[in-house]
């Protein structure tokens, strides 16, 4: 992960959504670069990965104006991650409680205490589908679910802060992985159990960004005079289309690419029949709509404005993040072991 010059660095930093995946990498990468971090922590919430002596637990709700107000004071930097995410038992409101109220009481905290600026975390799904090739900053605006709607409308609220003041910088993440996180789990197990199909032809492109690199753009973009009032893709170095990526899935867990190709609109029809009867009995569903747009809608995306603007470069190539990937989740028994012979990280890698 690049450096950057720590005495550009704030004092004191407010991270919000620290024991989620994303916020506790970074509320770790600022505690060991020596800034004091200030984690808001839902009661009751586990937070067995921020024991650190320069991380503060604050108990609070993101959905609380008071809570939220009084774990910025005195902070410079707020790095706004929370968001209500994958959670397709829950009722539409929930993400907009979240995602839009959450984020306007991260603002008016802003406001209240001279924040020097918020780094907040959007989403490129905030574009959705992308009808070019490489989208960037610039495509419009076309979210696909309710997830995505809240996420561009807790953005708008950000923009509208900008305008009225508020320093602010806007992160859109592609879709994250990496050791300690399980969001692509089942496509790794399904793989490495050959029982993975692929629904369609495949030729979709997926972007994904290793969560160092990640981190290394919201620490670029918590610190970069330059940032301030824009927003950036953080991204891989490249996207890759579906059956690509199964392959390289398929290596990094030690089995054969998965062939096997099934029809497209039996797995839609029934993604959205699963999900309506599952969000009435309050229960996650095994398959919703969103889990089937991983083989229908085109994400790929540009990273120049942030290499040009805040000095942004990926270092984990695709085929090494995968490879760790599989090893985290092999040594903690979520799949079968790996065999002997890809225990050896992939070789001309990037760092």
């Amino acid at each position: 992960m690049a450096r950057i010059s720590e005495r550009s660095y704030p004092r004191t930093v407010l991270v919000t959504g620290a024991t989620g995946f994303t916020g506790g990498k970074l509320a770790r990468e600022l505690a060991a670069r020596g800034l004091c971090v200030r984690a808001l922590v839902r009661p009751g919430g586990l937070a067995e990965g921020l024991h650190h002596k320069n991380i503060e637990l604050v108990w609070g709700q993101l959905t609380s104006a008071v809570d939220v107000a009084r774990a910025a004071e005195g902070v410079e930097t707020i790095y706004h991650i929370a968001a209500a995410y994958r959670t397709a038992k829950q009722p539409d409101s929930y993400y907009f409680d979240v995602n839009v109220g959450g984020t306007e009481h991260v603002l008016a905290a802003a406001r209240r205490h001279g924040v020097a600026r918020v780094v907040h975390c959007s989403t490129v799904g905030v574009h959705g589908h992308v009808r070019q090739m490489v989208a960037d900053e610039t495509a419009p605006f076309n979210p696909g679910d309710v997830y995505q709607e809240s996420k561009l409308a807790g953005e708008k609220q950000v923009w509208r802060g900008i305008a009225s003041g508020v320093p602010a910088t806007i992160v859109r993440p592609t879709a994250i992985y990496g050791p300690g996180d399980t969001r692509l789990l089942k496509l790794f197990r399904l793989i490495r159990d050959g029982m993975f199909w692929i629904f369609g032809r495949g030729e979709v492109h997926y972007h994904l960004v290793f969560i160092d690199d990640l981190v290394n753009g919201l620490l670029l973009a918590g610190e970069s005079p330059a940032a301030l009032g824009e927003a950036f893709i953080i991204a891989g170095p490249q996207s890759t289309s579906l059956n690509e990526l199964a392959q390289l899935v398929a290596n990094a867990v030690g089995v054969e690419a998965p062939r096997g190709r099934l029809p497209l609109w039996p797995m839609m029809i029934a993604a959205g029949a699963c999900e309506k009867v599952c969000r009435t009995l309050r229960i996650e569903p095994p398959l919703h709509r969103r889990r089937a747009d991983f083989f229908v809608k085109h994400r790929s995306f540009s990273i120049e404005k942030a290499q040009r603007v805040l000095g942004y470069q990926p270092v984990v190539g695709l085929e090494e993040g995968l490879w760790l990937t599989a090893q985290w989740y092999a040594s903690k028994g979520l799949i079968q072991p790996i065999s002997a012979a890809r225990l050896t990280a992939p070789t001309g890698q990037t760092r």
